[in-house]
């Protein structure tokens, strides 16, 4: 067995571990400063909008033509007193793309752009987009994106508990914040595309998180039932057992998105496929770390404000402090099962336990000795 294997059956039999519920006071302020630098992207920068939620007109130029980018750029720009966004297409042709614009006023822009570009008018290929049809296509991905958050309370509160749910919730809404934030620092064109990958990642990020809830669910039954174990050493278990599953997941799956932007976008030049990477990079990578860091330490914070729970803690938190004052182990023991009351009451101990002597030691057996 590999290294990074035996590390992952050690982290989910308990034998190692990391304290992410301990240190979740770390995670959040890596979190909130994240999330205030994503906001602010968003006030000051904003969200480049794409024609299908602006309206506005794709004009395609022949194969071959001569003008560069910087040159299209200019003379859409003069043409049509707005900003374009200009892409060379791989057969030589040319991708000017303008923005808010009237779409009467496409023909007087088409007619400038071919005498500037030196090509037929006729040959330059118009794709008009209304913004009316632009605004239908952004409230329908806001009430799909509603939708989507209203179900995934729902199904979290029946499938486990409303704690559950509303950490899921808090760790989407971290997750989109990031995202977007992201493609406004960057300047990335939002398209339906980067909304279809933004409601992807969602997925897999809930994903994550009801892998982690359901490991949690199953330790802590009847948790109240033993003095071992604390709410929030049964969610760090949780984590730490899933741990290895959620890495290698998000692992595979961000391997080919990464081809997708880096070399598709940034080396072949493939503009339209930075669409949907951007986002689906972003996405995973901030919806693991929301699953593992965010979502399963708040609903430790939430259950350790029940009063079952606090009675729990204080139980656990007596016997330790009985344990250390006998000199005795203090830490937790690692397995799988809590046991009896009977088994709790004895201090945790490292190693092998002592035995009593059998009676029937050597029974059945030889003992070595000839008589």
């Amino acid at each position: 067995m590999s290294k990074l294997g035996s590390l992952g059956a050690r982290l989910h039999r308990g034998e190692v571990g990391y304290d992410f519920v301990g240190n979740r006071k770390i995670w959040y302020g890596i979190s909130i400063l994240i999330t205030i630098t994503a906001i602010l992207g968003l006030t000051v920068r904003g969200l480049n909008m794409g024609i299908e939620f602006q309206g506005g007109a794709v004009f395609t130029t022949p194969k071959n033509t001569n003008a560069s980018v910087t040159q299209a750029e200019t003379y859409a720009q003069d043409a049509s007193g707005h900003q374009a966004i200009v892409q060379k297409l791989g057969d030589g042709s040319l991708r000017i793309q303008i923005a808010g614009i009237d779409t009467a006023k496409s023909d007087t822009i088409k007619n400038t752009l071919a005498k500037d570009l030196n090509v037929n008018a006729e040959s330059i290929n118009a794709d008009l987009v209304g913004p009316s049809w632009g605004e239908q296509i952004a409230s329908k991905a806001w009430q799909g994106l509603a939708i989507f958050m209203v179900l995934v309370v729902i199904y979290l509160a029946i499938a486990f508990e409303w704690r559950m749910a509303v950490a899921a919730l808090v760790a989407l809404i971290h997750d989109i914040t990031i995202t977007t934030g992201i493609y406004a620092l960057v300047g990335f064109e939002v398209t339906p595309g980067t909304v279809i990958g933004l409601l992807t990642i969602l997925g897999y990020s809930l994903y994550d998180t009801v892998v982690v809830f359901d490991s949690l669910k199953e330790q802590a039954k009847d948790i109240t039932r033993q003095t071992r174990w604390t709410f929030s050493d049964i969610a760090n278990r949780s984590i730490n057992s899933t741990l290895m599953r959620s890495i290698n997941t998000t692992a595979v799956a961000l391997l080919p998105v990464a081809g997708l932007l880096f070399i598709g976008g940034g080396f072949l030049g493939a503009g339209t496929l930075n669409d949907i990477s951007l986002s689906l990079f972003v996405g995973l990578a901030a919806g693991a770390y929301s699953s593992i860091f965010i979502a399963t330490p708040l609903v430790a914070d939430l259950k350790e404000r029940e009063p079952q729970m606090k009675a729990l803690r204080k139980r656990v938190l007596a016997k330790r402090a009985q344990a250390a004052a006998h000199g005795e182990p203090v830490q937790p023991e690692q397995a799988d099962e809590y046991g009896d009351e009977s088994e709790d009451a004895a201090p945790a101990v490292v190693g092998p336990r002592n035995q009593p002597a059998s009676r029937n030691r050597g029974r059945g057996r030889p003992s070595g000795k000839r008589r």
